[in-house]
């Protein structure tokens, strides 16, 4: 890549519920990004799927409600050639389009942040920002995720989960395995997106409805006491963690509401106001995370601090929540504040993503996919 500048696609939109998100995440990562270095190249995909290139008019709307936000169509459909090392092909021909050296996805979400989208693009042989395929399955599956970090012995709330609607355990029985109030919430899903918080039969049956509408998949989870802290992660081999923030919501819960709609919706401490020793903690278990989750380049990993104890966490405990493979880069999203904060500024930031990428592309590029056979002349006969 001895170009002058360096060419970034923009993959933004998306088929999820947190379409509106990306939209908004996308335009503050083109207002961002430092022209004298990049190039860049906005794609988005539709509600159904389609990709379109799109210039920057395209996020000029006031997204800032994100109340089913939808984008007129683009100039062309899109697709990235298998193979193409990044060569963008259009259905309905035209002008030659510009050959793409990083795809930087800014979707949240199944189909964009599940290992779909990182698939495509390890096909495509282009670099891209963000965990691969494995590390971006893993962290989008709230069920595979805990299971994993606690057979590493990493704590997590106690859960139930449940593969059908049909098969989801009775009211009583989830109230004396996990307490009440319970969470119930999509296993693949961001942003609260189809969460609820229930304390009666009446709510729970409401509420397995409202998350099976969303996934075939959802956790029932036990309802902790505590402060909300996050933590950003970056890096590829040796990854480092930001200072961490909290989050202080006003709604019952960090809903989707909370986050985007209502502007009132939560207090964000930067840095969050805990002891050197916590801090400390939580920067070292976050890295722990990212590394078991087999994670690269980026994510912004959650935590409660517990404030009291119980009969299943002692007071001051650090109890992981989830992981985001891609976070948020609206102008509120924690991900990119907690970086400005640890003395990496936005630009700067959007700048060290696209290196870890493409630095990534070339380790893994070095690695073989075929075997060294003898040629004819070293194969001895056998007689």
């Amino acid at each position: 890549m001895d170009r002058e500048r360096i060419r970034v696609g923009v993959l933004f939109g998306g088929e999820s519920a947190e379409h509106e998100v990306s939209i908004q995440s996308a335009k503050n990562v083109v207002e961002a990004i430092d022209r004298n270095r990049y190039d860049v190249t906005l794609i988005r995909i539709d509600r159904s799927g389609c990709w379109h290139l799109d210039d920057e008019t395209s996020l000029s709307p006031d997204v800032a409600n994100l109340r089913r936000t939808d984008l007129s169509s683009g100039t062309h459909y899109l697709a990235l050639a298998p193979g193409g090392g990044g060569n963008l092909i259009t259905r309905d021909g035209g002008d030659p389009l510009p050959e793409l050296d990083v795809i930087f996805p800014v979707l949240h979400g199944p189909m964009g942040e599940d290992g779909t989208i990182q698939g495509l693009l390890r096909l495509a042989h282009i670099p891209f920002v963000g965990p691969s395929v494995l590390g971006s399955a893993i962290g989008m599956d709230k069920d595979i995720a805990k299971r994993l970090l606690r057979d590493a012995g990493v704590s997590v709330a106690p859960f139930i989960t449940v593969l059908n609607r049909g098969l989801a355990p009775s009211w009583d029985k989830v109230k004396a395995e996990l307490g009440a109030p319970v969470f119930v919430k999509p296993a693949n899903m961001g942003s609260s997106v189809g969460v609820s918080k229930v304390s009666s039969d009446v709510e729970y049956q409401a509420a397995l409805d409202e998350a099976f509408s969303f996934d075939t998949k959802v956790l029932l989870e036990f309802t902790l006491q505590g402060r909300e802290l996050e933590c950003a992660v970056l890096g590829n081999e040796h990854p480092e963690a930001s200072i961490p923030g909290e989050v202080a919501p006003k709604h019952e819960f960090y809903s989707y509401d909370a986050k985007y709609l209502d502007a009132a919706g939560a207090d964000l401490t930067i840095p969050a106001d805990v002891a050197p020793k916590t801090v400390e903690r939580v920067q070292e278990l976050s890295v722990r995370v990212f590394q078991i989750l087999c994670c690269e380049g980026m994510a912004r990993v959650d935590f409660f601090l517990t404030t009291k104890s119980s009969n299943t966490f002692a007071e001051g405990e650090l109890v992981v929540n989830e992981i985001n493979t891609i976070p948020g880069f609206t102008r509120i999203s924690m991900y990119p504040k907690l970086w400005a904060a640890s003395g990496i500024p936005y630009p700067d930031l959007i700048d060290r993503l696209i290196q870890l990428a493409i630095n990534r592309w070339e380790r893994d590029h070095t690695l073989k996919s075929a075997i060294d056979l003898p040629s004819a002349e070293d194969v001895v006969p056998d007689n």
